[in-house]
């Protein structure tokens, strides 16, 4: 996910899609940990993706608080 498609989100889209993301963190971290998840690197990408998420939120906050 790339922050321009997360900028161009409204602010409910974007508490949705975090907690999906959320969701599904937690849902890789439990299946790793019983050693089933293929492909660990999404791991990394999804804890990314929050991230991102998150910046945007603070910037929108920043920018109102301005």
């Amino acid at each position: 996910m790339k922050p321009e498609d997360i900028r161009e989100m409204s602010d409910a889209e974007i508490e949705a899609r975090l907690n999906e993301l959320k969701e599904e963190q937690f849902k890789l971290r439990f299946s790793s940990s019983m050693m089933e998840v293929e492909n660990n690197a999404l791991i990394g990408q999804v804890r990314r993706d929050i991230a991102r998420i998150k910046t945007v939120l603070r910037e929108r906050e920043l920018a109102q608080n301005a």
